[in-house]
């Protein structure tokens, strides 16, 4: 076995901690990765406090991974120990399922494996990206570009393809009005991704103060929603809405902005369920969709898309000592966009 350290919540009641555990040897077909930078994602405190499921304990959070090879099984073709390669929210599935033949992984029938909080297929617990080292087989281990900031890469592997995969799934671009519903992690990557796409892209926000920032991304507009005369500008306005709010809101208030057929897609994940009056769908013959990260191939697909047209995310570096403090802060929106721990501060 391959001893490891990282940072693991002992339950949902403690602070992350160090913790020393292990990873399996290196196998024919998987590829260790030196973990340099993690990014932090809001569901890894979702997932240690049990907001949404009962979690897996000793747990290591981190899904937006990025690193060097370090080592490389002896039937692996893609990687060479000294690459740069990345690691997102799944680290394996069953290959062999309608969905997962398609590039779909995420959608695995028999259940994808997640990075962290989750079990192999031995049944072994997975943990995650708060950590020195991580062995990952080959088919979910991703090429990352020289050309970019690799700590403002990681985010990208989460933040980043959860907003990709929708906009490409539903071929935002030239010609549609796009609205990005929050500014965070998630939300300032929709907006950079809608800008790049050629969609005219509103930011909607209850914080006024968000609005430079907003523009500085690149938003054509910005409208507070909290102001009754702006909101009211903006009804029956867009084709699509992106919603990447965690915390409870009223959704009938923002389909009610949408235009004929236009789609809200939801990709935040609040811990109470949705509501909606059926109205607010019917009368514009309008749709709530959802959409959870890409496939494998379209996360290559988009990390290679931001290598060319030069996009990562905003970021603020952390030592892992700080992480507690940094929840605390991303509770409050007090983060411009994603926190980033520099893994060689373990």
């Amino acid at each position: 076995m391959i001893q490891a350290k990282g940072y693991a919540a002992q339950s949902p009641e403690t602070d992350l901690a160090l913790w020393d555990f292990e990873r399996r040897e290196v196998g024919a077909h998987d590829v260790q990765l030196e973990i340099q930078f993690c990014g932090v994602c809001h569901s890894d405190l979702h997932q240690i406090k049990n907001d949404w499921f009962k979690g897996i304990f000793p747990m290591v959070p981190g899904h937006e991974i990025v690193g060097k090879v370090v080592k490389v099984g002896n039937h692996v073709k893609g990687f060479k120990v000294g690459d740069l390669a990345g690691v997102g929210c799944m680290v394996d599935s069953c290959q062999v399922c309608e969905n997962c033949k398609e590039g779909l992984e995420q959608y695995c029938l028999d259940g994808n494996t997640q990075t962290y909080n989750g079990l192999d297929r031995t049944g072994v617990p997975t943990y995650g990206g708060y950590s020195n080292t991580i062995v990952v087989r080959e088919e979910f281990v991703l090429h990352i570009s020289e050309k970019l900031s690799l700590a403002a890469t990681a985010p990208l592997l989460c933040a980043g393809i959860t907003t990709y995969s929708p906009l490409r799934h539903w071929k935002v671009g030239k010609g549609h009005k796009l609205a990005v519903l929050g500014l965070g992690g998630l939300g300032h990557m929709a907006v950079k991704f809608g800008v790049a796409f050629g969609a005219e892209v509103t930011v909607l926000s209850t914080s006024p103060s968000k609005e430079a920032a907003a523009k500085a991304l690149g938003a054509h507009h910005f409208v507070v929603t909290s102001d009754k005369k702006q909101s009211d500008a903006v009804k029956n306005t867009f084709d699509f809405i992106i919603d990447t709010v965690s915390a409870e809101h009223d959704m009938d208030f923002y389909l009610g902005m949408l235009r004929v057929n236009g789609v809200h897609i939801c990709v935040g994940i609040p811990p109470e369920k949705l509501k909606i009056h059926p109205f607010a769908l019917l009368g514009n013959r309008r749709s709530v969709a959802g959409s959870g990260i890409g496939g494998i191939k379209e996360t290559q697909e988009m990390l290679d898309y931001c290598a060319e047209h030069n996009i990562v995310s905003d970021i603020e570096m952390i030592d892992i000592k700080d992480i507690t403090n940094a929840y605390a802060r991303m509770l409050k929106g007090d983060v411009r966009y994603r926190f980033v721990i520099d893994i060689a501060t373990l």
